[in-house]
């Protein structure tokens, strides 16, 4: 068990973590974040661990990781001290991410395709029937 003194409440942690104590809250309540001590007024207390926890959810964020596909991660990091695991799991997340990109880019490149020859025909048309008046 961590001693009192090397605990933070959650002013503290979110002005270290540089996020709202909302954002701190809901994380708890998704269970991104582990519950925190409480003291006997029923105040929230945190460890390091919970800093890093909030530094590794930005850094996963950042490489546009969902909070759902985060969930699936973050306690890789902690239980691995090499990360390893959780990189290998972050990459395959974005593999399947790039493989769902390019599927879409080709679908709206078929999408565009269709719109063009749309478009021409109906010009086409349009320029029919003024030839014909």
């Amino acid at each position: 068990m961590v001693v009192l003194s090397s605990l933070m409440q959650i002013g503290e942690l979110s002005s270290r973590a540089g996020v709202s104590h909302r954002t701190i809250h809901y994380y708890e309540r998704i269970g991104l974040l582990k519950p925190a001590e409480r003291e006997g007024a029923g105040y929230r207390y945190y460890d390091d661990n919970a800093f890093q926890r909030l530094e590794k959810i930005a850094a996963l964020k950042k490489l546009g990781l969902s909070l759902d596909e985060i969930a699936a991660v973050i306690d890789l990091y902690f239980e691995d001290a090499s990360g390893i695991k959780g990189k290998e799991k972050v990459l395959a997340i974005l593999e399947a991410q790039l493989a769902k990109a390019d599927a879409q880019l080709a679908e709206l490149s078929t999408f565009r395709r269709d719109l063009i020859s749309n478009i021409e025909r109906m010009k086409s048309l349009i320029d029919g029937a003024r030839e014909t008046r």
